[in-house]
């Protein structure tokens, strides 16, 4: 979802500029090849095949441990607390997704155990609407299945546990941050890294408007403004810090530790927050449909970002 903060006087021209920018999509149904080949080679990345995911190790059934909240020990097997680990690490997954990358594609298991969370309190189901007439199921942690993560330390320090559906008209574009991990980091661990943990926007927001506040008038300098966001991994630019869906925090041999910043972009953004959030250096991950919008919008302000295939 486009998130950022600090609002700036320049929004009112980039209205009048959006729309401007929208009467003209419907006379470029057709554009030459020429220009194609232009745009093309503008941007860093166009749509590029990405390699599949890698499968993750899915522990065996009979593989069991015991964690404990309190007085209560809960039984369950080790996939069912890497699920729960994922669920707190993304806040929403879809079922589909699940089985597919926590499952190795095996839906009866992932039915069969999710089924077993939401019975011990752990996972809250939801069919949400993505669309006018289709459904998905959903699942995320409930407060008791947060508590038992954190109190068993089964998830590395620092990262952050969610839990529950905070929002659900924005449940769908926020479950597909899932996917998007699991793409982005096969590229990581193919270059030999390793993912430490992950941030989403709502704890990069959080963060980056907890120093802002602390910096008092300092806060409008924007040489302050630039250490705050570079103390999180982000960029300021234009009186803004642009806040990406989803951070991967990853450390790489000899090379310490690094951070990449992803977006999902979708049809629904204005010019000027993905211009800016190329500008920060986002990687875009796009669906087909509004690949072609992101990347017009980008080449008319001659900017590239790498923009990849979800």
């Amino acid at each position: 979802m486009a998130r950022d903060f600090s609002p700036n006087v320049d929004d009112f021209r980039e209205a009048v500029r959006e729309v401007r920018e929208k009467s003209q999509e419907s006379s470029r149904s057709a554009p030459a090849h020429d220009s194609k080949q232009r745009d093309e080679d503008r941007t860093l990345s166009r749509l590029p095949e990405v390699q599949k995911s890698r499968p993750r190790d899915v522990p065996p059934e009979e593989a069991r441990t015991v964690l404990y909240d309190r007085y209560r020990a809960y039984d369950l097997r080790e996939s069912e607390v890497q699920t729960l680990t994922d669920l707190g690490k993304f806040r929403v997954i879809g079922a589909d997704d699940l089985a597919r990358f926590g499952y190795d594609g095996d839906k009866g298991r992932t039915e069969q155990e999710a089924t077993n969370l939401i019975r011990q309190g752990l996972v809250e189901e939801k069919r949400v609407e993505v669309s006018l007439s289709k459904t998905t199921k959903m699942y995320t942690l409930t407060k008791t299945g947060r508590s038992l993560l954190l109190k068993s330390r089964s998830v590395a320090r620092g990262q952050e546990i969610y839990s529950g559906f905070v929002k659900p008209k924005e449940a769908k574009h926020d479950s597909e941050l899932y996917r998007l991990y699991q793409k982005e980091s096969s590229r990581i661990e193919a270059r030999g890294g390793r993912v430490r943990r992950i941030v989403l926007d709502y704890e990069l927001k959080k963060k980056a408007n907890r120093d802002l506040l602390r910096l008092g008038r300092e806060k409008d300098d924007p040489a302050r403004e630039q250490e705050v966001a570079e103390r999180h991994g982000l960029r300021a630019v234009h009186g803004r810090i642009p806040v990406p869906d989803l951070q991967i925090e990853y450390e790489m041999p000899e090379q310490g530790i690094a951070r990449v910043n992803l977006e999902l972009t979708t049809g629904d953004y204005r010019p000027r927050q993905l211009a800016d959030k190329a500008r920060v250096g986002f990687t875009m991950y796009s669906h087909g449909d509004d690949a072609s919008r992101v990347h017009r919008i980008l080449n008319d302000r001659e900017l590239t970002a790498e923009i990849l295939s979800l």
